[in-house]
């Protein structure tokens, strides 16, 4: 089969085009499928795995590519994971720990999701990447609660354009920073209440003006560094930062009175190394709260730009550049 391999740490560049023996075909018992990839998603860890910045989990794949969707074409389905009764010839769409730039990838069915209705390819290789990772760390982590409100650092990233498009789906009010007057607008297009220039503007102040002076709920931090300081002030009483990336750096220094006076929590979480079973329990609850959003059209993923497979080096320097609002998505 096709890949793309890291030949070694580094530029774009270093992801080179190569062959590997196709993957044998998952047996009874193992809980995976192999599934035909038609299209992979690009995501942040892809480029700091590149870089050497993340290493790959014991026993995962060291090929890049942490979505897929395509065609199941065999594996374990009688596995009493196989919540949705998927079939060989289905289309699926799924979260891996690594091996999504290739023709072939094997797959935990726990992690496996139908296509939305009337999805294509492209588009359902876009979600399950971040969709699971708002939804952890937005719902499950950061416990965003009916009549609560969200900021985003980053809203125009795949990340940031996912957690805007499912909690305005949900009935809440999305606070977005970005780094442009441009993706500012992006966002609000996409349902943002309000989307703050961090360059130009001082995000404490306009959350402050926007909430009446009662601060968000919730916060999901990916840049942390001298950002934490300052959401801690732009935080109501009895809010939570939940920090996915480091951006901004791992070092911050903050005022712990605050924390303690006004009952905050200040967490975080990565998901690649987390176990297949946390990971079911995400694709249940995205499959019962989210997934009919979809279906029914009220919720869809916005795509920046796609690539064949032999072009990620082109899509890495697209991701790295920032200049995009949505996913990138290789073709396969």
């Amino acid at each position: 089969m096709r890949v793309m391999e890291i030949r070694e740490y580094g530029a774009p560049e270093m992801l080179v085009k190569a062959e590997r023996p196709d993957p044998a075909v998952p047996s009874a018992g193992s809980g995976e499928v192999l599934i035909r990839v038609k299209a992979a998603g690009i995501n942040r860890p892809d480029v700091l795995q590149r870089k050497g910045h993340y290493p790959v989990p014991p026993g995962a794949s060291d090929i890049p590519g942490l979505e897929v969707a395509g065609e199941i074409i065999g594996g374990d389905l009688a596995h009493a994971d196989n919540t949705f009764g998927l079939k060989v010839g289905d289309k699926a769409c799924a979260l891996v720990q690594g091996g999504g730039y290739a023709d072939l990838c094997t797959a935990p069915i726990a992690q496996c999701l139908p296509y939305p209705k009337g999805f294509s390819d492209i588009e359902a290789a876009s979600l399950p990447e971040t969709f699971f990772t708002v939804w952890s760390n937005v719902f499950q982590r950061g416990h965003l609660s009916k009549g609560e409100t969200l900021l985003v650092q980053g809203g125009s990233s795949g990340i940031g354009v996912t957690a805007i498009l499912i909690a305005k789906a949900l009935g809440h009010r999305v606070f977005v920073t970005a780094g442009s007057d441009e993706k500012c607008a992006a966002c609000t297009q996409l349902g943002a209440d309000l989307a703050i220039n961090y360059k130009t503007q001082d995000f404490v102040e306009e959350i402050k003006k926007a909430t009446n002076g009662k601060g968000v709920d919730v916060i999901l931090d990916m840049v942390t560094g001298t950002y934490l300081q300052r959401e801690i002030d732009c935080l109501a009483d009895d809010g939570r930062i939940v920090i996915i990336a480091i951006m901004g750096g791992s070092k911050a220094e903050v005022n712990t009175g605050q924390i303690l006076r006004r009952r905050l929590t200040i967490t975080g979480s990565t998901l690649r190394p987390r176990p297949v079973a946390f990971k079911h329990q995400i694709t249940k609850e995205l499959y019962q709260t989210v997934w009919p959003l979809l279906n029914a059209g009220q919720l869809k993923p916005v795509i920046y730009k796609t690539f064949s497979l032999e072009q990620a080096a082109d899509a890495h320097r697209l991701m790295e550049s920032s200049e995009h609002v949505g996913k990138i998505v290789l073709t396969v």
